[in-house]
């Protein structure tokens, strides 16, 4: 998931910079369709970094950037929210640790059993609770956003009722549910992707804070960067009784047919990231590749959908939905 922080943190881990910030607002479905574009500013200088951000309702594409953007990189950054009714605006930013930024106001959040803080803000733990440090930095998730926190909710009181042995963690970031679920579920083989290197490093970092070990065999994480499930060690470790996917609504749509696919016969799938209104939409992609909704979150913003795989799924039904659903978002089906 892409969400602000108080400060993103675009750059090298403790690396000092002077940059820029170009915000820009945008609708809700060109920041989905901005994070899943390949390679939006190729060809220019300075590495800019790209995030989607939300507050207040109001969705913006922010540009981070070593330098001031160029005419050509503006009109880049402008193609990608053609709904904008005003011009890209660029603000200095002063030199900073973007990392310690990142983190600072961070406060720690109980999550029912779970007491997630970062380094600057360890907090206390209530007695019997499991505590985990998310050192953001360069990736998302720190439990602070009703997502991730609605996630591990869910994977809490599917634990109560369930043991699960295969974890799968789409789009990881910090690796935050991937160490949620290596709490709830301790003989579970876990793997953790991010189709962002810099994330899979980032959680590679915390899986060691957090004491996690890293391998290939019960009660170990392994991570990779790939986008969707594509990548081989994913697809060799298929089929999964619990699958996370906290990612956004367009995505989630596209990926229906592969996500289902690595989901085991009466196994789970927990789906975040998209905003109430689309419910419904992805709730019915997912019927057609064979799952059905066990539970909800009501009245929420950002609900979580919990989805339990009851048949196989009918890939030409799916490819039909997903191609029509997706078609004015230019999302592409993604297929294994």
């Amino acid at each position: 998931m892409v969400f602000p922080l108080p400060f993103p943190a675009p750059f090298g881990h403790g690396q000092r910079m002077a940059a820029t910030v170009t915000s820009l607002p945008c609708s809700r479905a060109e920041a989905d369709t901005a994070m899943l574009a390949d390679e939006p500013f190729a060809g220019h200088a300075g590495v800019p970094t790209l995030v989607a951000a939300e507050e207040d309702g109001q969705w913006q594409l922010r540009l981070y950037l070593e330098g001031v953007p160029d005419a050509a990189l503006l009109r880049a950054l402008g193609a990608l929210a053609p709904s904008a009714a005003v011009p890209p605006c660029t603000e200095r930013l002063p030199d900073s640790d973007w990392v310690t930024l990142s983190q600072a106001g961070l406060e720690p959040v109980d999550l029912g059993r779970f007491h997630v803080h970062t380094g600057e803000h360890g907090g206390l733990a209530r007695p019997g609770q499991w505590p985990i440090r998310i050192d953001a930095g360069l990736a998302f998730g720190t439990g602070q956003h009703a997502t991730t926190a609605g996630c591990i909710r869910t994977a809490a009181r599917l634990a109560r009722r369930q043991r699960k042995t295969d974890v799968l963690d789409v789009g990881t970031g910090s690796g935050l549910l991937a160490f949620a679920a290596h709490r709830l579920f301790p003989r579970a083989r876990i793997t953790a992707a991010d189709l962002d290197p810099v994330a899979v490093g980032v959680a590679a970092a915390n899986a060691r804070i957090n004491h996690v070990r890293r391998g290939m065999g019960a009660g170990e994480i392994a991570l990779c960067a790939a986008p969707g499930v594509t990548h081989p060690l994913i697809l060799s470790r298929a089929p999964y009784d619990l699958v996370f996917a906290n990612i956004l609504a367009g995505p989630l749509v596209a990926l229906a047919p592969s996500l289902a696919a690595v989901v085991a016969e009466g196994g789970h799938l927990i789906l975040a990231g998209l905003l109430a209104p689309q419910r419904q939409q992805v709730i019915a992609s997912y019927r057609a590749q064979g799952l059905l909704l066990v539970e909800r979150s009501r009245g929420a913003e950002w609900p979580v959908l919990l989805l339990q795989k009851v048949r196989p799924a009918s890939r030409l039904s799916a490819r039909r939905l997903a191609r029509r659903e997706t078609a004015a978002r230019g999302w592409r089906i993604d297929t294994i």
